[in-house]
């Protein structure tokens, strides 16, 4: 062991120190390392003997830190928090050094993959993997995160990735079938409505609401996934609203068309984010997106 850290005691009487703090007992703290109360007594002991002065208070009912062992117990939680998080980042790169990328599910079908296509084509040594989900917060910690909302500053370094517009959209037999000549033609048509948990997506009565128009809307069909409502659209169930940058796609190919010209701005952007110390490789990539938008 380097000289510097001749002075620590031994890990494993600093990891049953740890468990008994945590869970105030030594009884529990062995049920947690699945050893018996008198092993974790004896580590305890033997910590307390190492450091010269003792770490618990005990009575008893039990134990309970004393001032230094609080202080103790702080500066371990903050050393094991820190190994974790290190730990978590190497196995989040164990696949080949993959850059990891969280996005919904929409963002990653008609945005991401599409440019990760054109990406690789002149990088096909940086890979990539994506965290697809709906969920925000439930996927493990990636390099990159694009998200549809505010800009959020504390969250890694944070850019805007592109602004939209928010269009009506419908799949061409659907448009030449209903003929529609202006908005209260609505009233008459199905329409697709995103009942996705995320209130930051416009729905219809605030869509309409934006261009200054009052109706009571036609019959109504719903999905909870963004990429789901467009592929209805595209069968033709009814009208969706359509953001307009990630649905280029669909719009250039003939799949949808735009049934009127109104359209409004949406009223939250696309950004992408990069955790504090993502890999160059992850930036390249954020950079490379940025451009591309």
């Amino acid at each position: 062991m380097p000289a510097r850290y001749r002075s620590l005691p031994s890990l494993t009487a600093i990891a049953s120190f740890e468990a008994a703090a945590r869970c105030a007992s030594f009884k529990k703290a062995a049920d947690d390392l699945n050893v018996t109360p008198a092993a974790i007594s004896h580590q305890v002991k033997s910590l307390e003997a190492e450091l010269g002065f003792q770490v618990f208070n005990r009575y008893h009912r039990g134990v309970e830190l004393n001032e230094a062992g609080a202080f103790l117990y702080v500066a371990i939680q903050r050393g094991f928090g820190e190994i974790s998080s290190a730990i978590e980042q190497l196995q989040l790169r164990a696949d080949d050094d993959a850059v990891t990328i969280e996005a919904t599910t929409a963002v990653s079908a008609f945005f991401l993959t599409p440019r990760l296509t054109r990406f690789w084509a002149h990088r096909g040594h940086i890979p990539v993997s994506q965290n697809v989900t709906d969920l925000p917060g439930t996927s493990p910690t990636s390099d990159l995160c694009i998200f549809y909302g505010e800009d959020a500053p504390n969250s890694g370094d944070c850019r805007l990735l592109f602004r939209d517009r928010i269009s009506i959209l419908a799949s061409p037999e659907f448009a030449a079938r209903f003929s529609a000549q202006n908005l209260t033609d609505l009233t008459k048509m199905p329409l697709i409505h995103l009942t996705a948990s995320d209130a930051r997506w416009t729905g219809w009565q605030s869509f309409l609401e934006m261009l200054g128009v009052t109706i009571d809307l036609g019959p109504s069909h719903y999905v909870n996934n963004y990429a789901i409502a467009l592929q209805a659209a595209q069968d033709g169930v009814g009208a969706v609203l359509g953001w307009e940058t990630l649905t280029r796609g669909l719009i250039t190919s003939g799949s949808l068309v735009k049934l009127f010209p109104d359209s409004i701005e949406a009223p939250h952007g696309f950004y992408i984010t990069a955790r504090k110390n993502a890999p160059a490789r992850a930036i390249e990539l954020r950079d490379w997106l940025l451009a591309a938008a």
